[in-house]
């Protein structure tokens, strides 16, 4: 066939092609309108799933009557104007395809009326053909009314699914619009019976009652709030608690400038931040904002505006990955939300170990990958001191600590220990269970951590250099990270167009895993800009070695060690869980004892 101009309204129903995928496709452009226009108050109503009628009505300042024909001509819009707009975009929408769209594959009627004129206005359309411009009976604002969803293209009609499905679609879309804009109030109704009414958030409970109506309670109740900023980026939100993690990646909620956006770089970032704290297999929860300078991000690279690219995506990664790592150190008894205690002002986190481990790397590298050629053992001996410090004194076990006043430890004072396995203690709030083995593998873990990091990555030079094959665009990095690459105990050379040179890596690491390990380094470094890789294997290998270094079941320890390992616990980064991500203790309080024994019922 010869070239020719397209029709403008197939033009228009390919453009629906990219845009309009589902009804809830359409609910999302037109909410997205509405948030744009300044609505405070958004009613959504939907009949059918979305492929009968979808309703959005809106207080935003609306459309003028002069403007309405123009509102639905392809790519006509109020959010950009040139391209210096386009590279600073700062709305939701901004192409102004979506309304001509939507209309080329629906009956279509758009109903607005501003503050400063005395009646509303309405055009309606199908396939291209517009009415003129006609009063009607509107408040201020918009509404905007999609019948008969893909009427006149069957084929795509075909592949909807269930009227349940497709209204579930829609209504996860009005779940993270919830989320997004908490000033906002949204009502959703389907068949005409309202399923979701989200109120009006100003104060700070209304907002964690909206996080609660969407993420659930169980979530706020076991999550930290997070709030930051960093190299010009502000992250705020909350993050589950490591113990409170998911089958499947189903309560993550990530906005960049109040746009929901589905990012590899901030997906490893959040997941390289839970490295070491959760549960194999699972998933965290969270719900994120990051904020930063319209220009810093691209908006523009999805038809349905789910992706972004990040000018400086190294700068985005490691700002989301500190902030995020920084708050997950936290996770130990004492700054559980739920629990309220004085800590210790002249304790700090960096003695917690040093009070009473007194590790020697070295040593310990060298007992643990003896203990584990055994197949077993014990080795309490670097949790046990002949002057054992508990809350700065001494101890025996025959002193009974007093646990009803605020100056109670967090995890309070110990009482009993079962089958050699869980330590009983008693604090303020009522009963605590320690899972002795997991707890003191954590803090082994942790101070292996921090020793071997202050002394860094040393590099071990080959004997015999190996040769790796890697792709073109992996070699080219090499001299663009030199410094980064010999940081982490690497010296390579490029040997040819595909080829590097392993001359030297990280000491403790073996040289059976140098080819897979310099691979994927490499691959990551190309794509986020730098790699965690080796400090990810350094943390596996110290990790298995803590676990042999720590106290084994059916240890039999005296309350003074018991007594030590709790006030260690309270101290030591990420106590919370053990290296394999299992929570490490257990809070009963009065109430729940209560009730467990039927107690003033």
């Amino acid at each position: 066939m010869s070239i020719r101009a397209l029709d403008p309204h197939l033009i228009n129903q390919i453009a629906a092609g990219e845009v309009v995928e589902r009804p809830a496709s359409v609910v999302k452009e037109l909410l997205e309108n509405s948030i744009d226009a300044g609505a405070t108050q958004i009613e959504v109503l939907v009949e059918s799933g979305g492929v009968a009628c979808i309703e959005i009505r809106d207080n935003g300042v609306g459309i003028p009557k002069e403007q309405l024909k123009l509102a639905v001509t392809p790519h006509a819009t109020s959010k950009i104007g040139s391209l210096e707009d386009l590279e600073c975009v700062a709305s939701l929408g901004f192409r102004g395809e979506a309304l001509a769209s939507i209309a080329s594959v629906s009956r279509f009627r758009l109903r607005s009326k501003t503050s400063d004129q005395a009646e509303g206005f309405e055009i309606v359309g199908s396939e291209g053909v517009w009415s003129n411009v006609q009063p009607t009976a509107q408040r201020n604002g918009t509404t905007l009314e999609v019948r008969d969803l893909f009427f006149n293209t069957p084929a795509r009609r075909k592949f909807l699914k269930t009227e349940k499905t497709e209204f579930g679609h829609i209504d996860e879309i009005l779940r993270r619009m919830a989320l997004a804009h908490v000033a906002v109030q949204f009502q959703l109704s389907h068949n005409h019976r309202v399923v979701r009414h989200f109120p009006k958030a100003q104060t700070s409970d209304q907002v964690l009652a909206r996080i609660g109506q969407v993420m659930g309670q169980e979530f706020l109740d076991q999550s930290i709030e997070v709030g930051a900023h960093r190299d010009g980026i502000s992250l705020s939100g909350w993050i589950g608690h490591p113990t409170f993690n998911r089958s499947q990646a189903d309560l993550q909620y990530f906005f960049v400038n109040g746009r929901l956006v589905r990012d590899r770089l901030v997906a490893h970032a959040i997941r390289q931040a839970y490295r070491d704290v959760l549960f194999h297999g699972r998933h965290p929860a969270f719900v994120l904002h990051l904020t930063i300078d319209p220009a810093a991000v691209d908006v523009n690279v999805h038809p349905q505006k789910t992706e972004v690219r990040f000018r400086d995506s190294g700068r985005v990664h490691d700002a989301v990955f500190g902030l995020l790592h920084q708050q997950l150190a936290n996770t130990n008894p004492t700054a559980d939300r739920s629990m309220h205690f004085a800590q210790q002002s002249n304790t700090t986190a960096n003695e917690s170990t040093s009070g009473y481990l007194n590790l020697n790397v070295e040593r310990l590298v060298q007992e643990a990958a003896t203990t584990a050629h055994r197949g077993g053992g014990d080795s309490f001996e670097y949790l046990q001191r002949s002057d054992v410090i508990v809350d700065g004194a001494g101890v025996s076990s025959g002193i009974r600590h007093q646990t009803n006043d605020d100056s109670c430890p967090a995890l309070g004072y110990a009482r009993a220990q079962i089958h050699g396995v869980f330590i009983v203690s008693e604090n303020a709030r009522g009963l605590v269970l320690v899972d002795m083995h997991a707890a003191h593998e954590r803090i082994v873990y942790e101070d292996m951590k921090r020793r071997w990091r202050e002394d860094r990555v040393s590099a071990q030079n080959l004997l015999v250099p190996q040769r790796i094959t890697v792709p073109a665009a992996h070699v080219a990095i090499l001299e663009t990270h030199n410094e980064a690459l010999e940081r982490l105990g690497f010296e390579l050379t490029q040997a040819g167009p595909n080829e590097v040179l392993v001359r030297a890596m990280p000491s403790l690491l073996s040289q059976n895993a140098c080819t897979v390990l310099v691979e994927r380094v490499l691959a990551e470094l190309c794509e986020v800009g730098h790699s965690q890789l080796v400090d990810e294997a350094l943390d596996h290998l110290l990790a298995t070695m803590a676990c042999y270094g720590s106290v084994r079941a059916n240890r039999r320890l005296t309350i003074e060690e018991m007594n030590s390992l709790l006030r260690s616990m309270e101290v030591t980064e990420r106590s919370d869980q053990c290296n394999h991500g299992r929570p490490t203790w257990v809070q009963l309080d009065m109430a729940t004892l209560d009730r467990l024994f039927m107690r003033g019922q």
